[in-house]
């Protein structure tokens, strides 16, 4: 089960489909709206679901158990783009403040855009934030001119690129696979985490093109060459280098971000959520 849908999560939509070639029935879903993926999970409703490290916190800090554990990384890097109305090859931070951005109000998508404009030197109060809702919802507003700037995950599907947020903030524990810790103690868990590291490992060094046409059928939609640029956008900016741990340094700069956002009432112990 995903959180979301997208080219950010190639890994792991590699590692789908490699399974699935190899004779394993596996269903693949997006949570919908309202669902929370902690009680998906309890519930036996999915085995793994791509989630972040972040989402055990708001529901531990209102004393929910049991929730999942955080067993795989799959991106340390945001995955988000600021896309402009047309080309800005000299594009400064500070070009936002005073126009209006078109802003995905996840949680956190939403912090670590606030983070990266704190830490890049932008008045987050001198921004004009629009909240259009959905990623569809927010395409749509941005085609009909509600906004100077966007806030996307890739494929751009309008306007222009002008900065990747995940060149311009450390390394950190974006998004990952959890699960409930029976989980764990199945064969199955051991097969898909074999499967996935190797996957991983393939996403990060193989030609974007070979990836676009692996996942193609993910993206019914999208054309492959608009597929391959986002696949090879998200390989330069490192998103899936390291291996599959959840290193704790990446954890403790995801914390970083939340709490400096006081998005979080403490410091949650690693050993609490990464096992």
């Amino acid at each position: 089960m995903m959180s979301r849908h997208s080219a950010f999560y190639t890994p792991l939509l590699t590692c789908v489909a490699a399974l699935r070639e190899e004779g394993h029935e596996v269903t693949y879903g997006v949570l919908g709206r309202g669902q929370r993926g902690y009680a998906i999970l309890r519930d036996g409703q999915a085995d793994i679901l791509q989630s972040a490290v972040s989402s055990n916190w708001p529901p531990r800090e209102q004393g929910i158990e049991p929730l999942p554990v955080h067993f795989a990384q799959i991106n340390q890097r945001d995955g988000f783009f600021i896309v402009g109305r047309g080309p800005e090859p000299e594009f400064r931070w500070q070009n936002l403040e005073g126009k209006t951005l078109l802003a995905d109000h996840g949680l956190q998508p939403l912090l670590m855009l606030k983070y990266a404009l704190h830490h890049n030197g932008v008045d987050w109060n001198r921004i004009k934030l629009v909240n259009a809702g959905t990623r569809d919802q927010m395409e749509e507003a941005y085609r009909t001119g509600v906004a100077d700037y966007a806030h996307f995950q890739a494929p751009i599907m309008g306007g222009e690129l002008v900065v990747p947020i995940g060149a311009s903030v450390p390394p950190v524990a974006f998004s990952s696979l959890c699960c409930a810790r029976e989980y764990q103690k199945t064969a199955a868990y051991g097969r898909f985490l074999e499967t996935y590291a190797r996957t991983r490992e393939w996403s990060r060094t193989a030609p974007a093109g070979e990836i676009a046409a692996k996942e193609s059928s993910f993206f019914p939609d999208i054309p492959t060459a608009l597929l391959t640029r986002a696949i090879a956008r998200y390989q330069s900016l490192g998103c899936w280098e390291g291996g599959t741990e959840i290193t704790r340094d990446l954890y403790e700069q995801a914390l970083s971000v939340f709490q400096s956002a006081g998005a979080i009432a403490w410091r949650h112990r690693y050993e609490e959520v990464v096992g």
